[in-house]
């Protein structure tokens, strides 16, 4: 993550002034948070704001210009920063190869000594090797750098449905297209049993505003017969990103399988055809999940037996009472929806997972291309 670089300093020189304070700050650090807190840190006081705001992201599209000034990073050089993330520092960077199939990458830095489940950047490499699709945002390679970095490269996307949603530039063909791909890369990561646990508007992405539509960042997934996931019966429950979290997690369900990224994937389109596309439920500032029960309860009514019949057997429920809310109509909760969206979202974001449609019933479903007309 070689982000402290001066303007006068050659490529080579900035690279090993910028590793001398990473490794001071690797030392240092008792923590991942720490680490990642001091990095950020280093990047805003040195670089100035990231450059993933609104502006970078409405660029045009044309010939790509990077700072010749960056270090090199592998067989990329002018390494840029882009965006930090939990675990991992994105560079933009462009391929020392002029007859590379790929020149502008984005370079994903990662320390896996510094992780802690579930993240696992290695996990992550072989599972998007392993899970290659047309729908599935491309490894081109990954890198091994002194200091126990880790390198992800990826083709630099400019887009994701995050901005398009909050910009308000998300048009229906844009829409139509977004929702088809995000179920054909679901289809296919379940069909190889991969969860992707962390399925949201920021992490599908565009290559142009008319697409190849990706889903993105395997940081967190799951798979059964990778070495680094957690036993199927026993996976961890801090995983996707409030919001999106389905309610089996919120109440200690170790033995989900992939119903849960549909819950999350049914919460994105509610986003997509809902007037104002704003989120459906709402977890609060901080982000607390009592307060995303809440929002559950408040919008879906709170659950019982019959609706949610397999509630019973999650390890944190009945804890608690809550109080009896009642459910709201669709039609209310997605204003300016047609019927056949409301159908298809009642039939994702619901309480019991195994009523949830699969991916390959999304992609069956009536009118699935059309969903947002």
């Amino acid at each position: 993550m070689n982000v402290f670089l001066s303007a006068g300093q050659e490529a080579n020189e900035a690279r090993k002034a910028a590793r001398e304070v990473e490794d001071e700050i690797l030392k240092a650090a008792s923590s991942p948070d720490e680490y990642q807190n001091a990095i950020k840190e280093a990047i805003t006081g040195l670089q100035g704001p990231p450059s993933d705001s609104p502006e970078q992201h409405e660029q045009p599209e044309g010939p790509e210009i990077l700072n010749t000034e960056g270090p090199s990073i592998g067989g990329y050089q002018y390494a840029t920063f882009h965006a930090a993330g939990q675990t991992s520092t994105i560079f933009k960077a462009q391929a020392k190869d002029s007859m590379a199939a790929v020149k502008i990458v984005a370079l994903k830095v990662t320390y896996p000594a510094m992780m802690k489940p579930p993240h696992h950047s290695e996990r992550e490499a072989r599972l998007l090797v392993k899970a290659r699709h047309t729908h599935v945002v491309p490894l081109l390679e990954t890198i091994r750098e002194s200091g126990g970095r880790f390198v992800l490269v990826f083709p630099f996307l400019r887009q994701d449905l995050e901005n398009l949603l909050r910009s308000g530039s998300l048009d229906k063909a844009q829409a139509s297209m977004i929702v088809l791909g995000l179920f054909k890369a679901l289809e296919h990561i379940h069909a190889l049993g991969i969860i992707h646990r962390d399925v949201k508007p920021s992490n599908i992405l565009l290559k142009t505003m008319n697409g190849p539509v990706y889903l993105a960042d395997f940081g967190i997934a799951w798979s059964p017969d990778d070495k680094d996931s957690e036993a199927a019966d026993a996976k961890i429950t801090d995983v996707g990103t409030t919001c999106y979290r389905p309610p089996e997690l919120l109440f200690g369900d170790r033995s989900y399988d992939t119903s849960l990224d549909m819950w999350a994937a049914g919460c994105v389109v509610a986003e997509i055809v809902r007037e104002g596309h704003e989120p459906i439920f709402d977890a609060g500032p901080v982000g607390s999940e009592l307060g995303l029960i809440k929002s559950i309860f408040t919008t879906l009514g709170t659950p019982d037996d019959h609706g949610w019949p397999s509630a019973r057997k999650y390890p944190d429920w009945g804890k608690m009472r809550f109080q009896a809310f009642p459910a709201k109509p669709w039609k209310d909760i997605l204003l300016g929806a047609t019927g056949q969206a409301i159908d298809f979202v009642s039939k994702t974001v619901c309480y019991e997972s195994t009523w949830r449609l699969t991916a390959k019933q999304a992609l069956e479903h009536e009118l699935a291309s059309q969903i947002i007309r």
